[in-house]
């Protein structure tokens, strides 16, 4: 938004107002033809599904999301800790390949790739356990 002010001295100035915190070079950056990586919204219900589920027996404590060019990363995070416990990450350049999602340990192996988001989930969700 512009607006044009006139100073003391009678000179015309432009007022541009920017909304948000972004500087003027941020903004453009993300103006781009480029779409970045995203979460469905039934991808998003199913991993804070998984999540709130952790969060509640005290396993994980925290999550952070993280939208790229050519992925999208769920992290979840345990008390007290700086490096992910667990990364679910969306690759769509992997679609067509072995599955575009994956789920990665703190150490960077893959514990389980597929086609679909909750058949990759089970992995961290193993369910029930036969008791004897």
């Amino acid at each position: 938004m512009s607006e044009s002010l006139r100073s003391e001295g009678g000179e015309e100035r432009s007022l541009i107002c920017l909304s948000g915190a972004q500087s003027p070079g941020a903004a453009n950056r993300f103006n781009n033809s480029v779409e970045r990586v995203s979460f469905s919204r039934d991808e998003l219900r199913s991993l804070l599904n998984l999540y709130g589920r952790n969060v509640s027996t005290g396993a994980w404590c925290d999550y952070a999301m993280d939208f790229l060019y050519d992925r999208a990363l769920f992290s979840i995070y345990r008390a007290n800790s700086s490096h992910a416990l667990y990364t679910i990450e969306k690759r769509p350049s992997l679609r067509n390949k072995q599955g575009q999602y994956l789920v990665v340990n703190r150490q960077g192996r893959v514990l389980k790739r597929g086609h679909g988001l909750e058949r990759v989930l089970r992995v961290l969700d193993p369910g029930f356990a036969l008791v004897k």
